[in-house]
């Protein structure tokens, strides 16, 4: 029998990239995309998808009935989520803790059904913010950034790693992450289940109908295609605020390698997994490189309140990983952004899909 690996959120930005990348990679794999089509432009992806032999069930995360349905599989990648760090906080917070907690744990109960190991993409938000708002930072002429001498645990010029302190807040979408780590570890020590945790920083790319909230490298890159004015939310609207960006070619590297052993991943425990320090950029420098791919400005004016559950500065510290399989990103910001460019340039009908426009 051929292997048949599950993508969840398969339709998504990184489930479909995961899907067509697995379909492409690997000779006599079965690969099943299931998505409820709940984001903005993941039905695009089905025409794709198909086309390269990926089969497409439309099913939901949340209903057991609809996982059972797949039938059996041997592996699952879990990318099913409600991804946006302000979800749940103005309105109903059921969909987020549903999809994000219930969703992994009925993917875990389909694992333990079919005796299946898991990949989890889980979120650097899961660690807490107060000591990220609290830890010295220094402010450069276009960003800020960790300083070099830290009080705080797991804290370096390098960036968070996982021995990061958990205790705290660290906003809604992070705890339902968190929550579901916590949960699949149970799952994987009470049935001797695998399970693969990465915890990821910013992800981009091509096929990513990014936004303010969620997706900000696409978002950023459409909105200089498009002529539309953007802002610089928070911090004092400075747009020194940083986030390091992991081109998703460059997950898909090592998602290969975990495929092939995931026993040996999952013992290593969680993981972070980002652009790192090289692959970051502040949104001032985010800005000059979209003016360079594009050739195009836009008005960008401060809007100095900071949003919920911001923070100034996330970089990944990938050390762990890389010293664990040689794992490391290898994509500048500015490749991904070029990538982005081309890509919106040459799917009209999927750029559409940001809300923006061009300008008259």
């Amino acid at each position: 029998m051929n292997e048949r690996i599950l993508i969840t959120g398969g339709l998504g930005f990184v489930g479909s990239n995961i899907a067509l990348a697995f379909k492409n990679g690997f000779e006599n794999l079965n690969v099943v995309a299931f998505d409820n089509l709940h984001r903005r432009g993941s039905e695009l992806n089905i025409p794709r998808l198909e086309a390269a032999g990926v089969e497409f069930v439309r099913g939901d995360v949340r209903s057991k009935i609809d996982l059972k349905s797949i039938g059996p599989i041997s592996f699952l990648v879990e990318c099913s989520a409600e991804p946006s760090v302000l979800a749940g906080k103005d309105g109903d917070t059921s969909y987020l803790i549903d999809t994000n907690l219930s969703g992994a744990v009925n993917c875990a109960e389909k694992c333990r059904e079919c005796g299946a190991p898991m990949i989890f993409l889980s979120t650097s938000r899961v660690y807490p913010m107060k000591p990220l708002l609290d830890c010295s930072i220094s402010e450069r002429s276009t960003r800020l950034e960790f300083s070099k001498d830290q009080t705080v645990a797991g804290l370096s010029e390098f960036g968070v790693s996982e021995d990061f302190p958990m205790s705290g807040a660290r906003s809604l979408y992070g705890g339902t992450k968190y929550a579901a780590e916590i949960m699949l570890a149970e799952f994987a020590h009470a049935f001797d289940i695998p399970v693969v945790v990465n915890r990821c920083g910013v992800l981009a790319g091509a096929w990513q109908f990014g936004k303010a909230d969620q997706g900000i490298a696409a978002f950023w890159t459409a909105a200089h295609t498009f002529e539309r004015p953007l802002k610089y939310i928070g911090f004092g609207g400075s747009g020194k605020q940083v986030r390091d960006i992991l081109n998703i070619k460059d997950l898909l590297t090592l998602l290969f390698k975990q495929y092939h052993d995931p026993a040996r991943f999952a013992e290593a425990g969680p993981l972070n997994i980002g652009g790192g320090l090289e692959c970051s950029a502040s949104l001032l420098e985010l800005t000059e490189i979209c003016r360079s791919v594009t050739g195009k400005s836009v008005p960008i004016s401060p809007e100095p309140e900071t949003r919920y559950a911001d923070i100034p500065v996330y970089v990944t510290d990938n050390r762990r990983v890389s010293s664990f399989c040689g794992w490391t990103p290898t994509t500048k910001v500015e490749d991904t952004i070029r990538e982005i460019h081309h890509w919106i340039l040459s799917t009209p009908e999927g750029a559409k899909l940001f809300g923006l426009t061009p300008s008259k």
